[in-house]
């Protein structure tokens, strides 16, 4: 059984951080909190598929191009090879899961910016 108050934990971003519930080689299960304002850095995975998945709050999932808005018990398939950047533009935190296979540790490229903000920028391992 794991939870995050037992899970390996990291930080990025400003403020942002995960928990790793499955970190196997062909699979990665990563529970994650995003306050308002925060975002990640648009990138794209060569080998690893994505799952989002929402557990709370209300996610903006930009994904080669067209914007998604998650809510609560939503969740966006993201192939491999396709540019997408999560962020959090609500005035609460958000809660996710985000499950790749195979893990997308050490398979990330950042991808040329939508547009420029200055946002907090982040996560560099998922």
């Amino acid at each position: 059984m794991v939870s995050t108050h037992d899970a390996e934990h990291y930080a990025w971003g400003a403020d942002c951080h995960g928990w790793h519930l499955v970190r196997s080689p062909h699979l990665s299960v990563i529970q994650e909190r995003v306050p308002p304002g925060s975002r990640e850095t648009r990138h794209y995975h060569s080998r690893s598929e994505q799952f989002f998945y929402i557990l709370k709050g209300a996610a903006t999932l930009e994904v080669d191009g067209a914007v998604n808005q998650l809510r609560e018990q939503q969740g966006l398939h993201i192939p491999p090879r396709v540019p997408h950047q999560l962020s959090n533009e609500s005035d609460s935190d958000l809660h996710f899961l985000v499950i790749s296979t195979p893990p997308s540790h050490g398979d990330r490229t950042d991808a040329q910016q939508a547009d420029t903000t200055d946002a907090p920028q982040g996560r560099t391992d998922g």
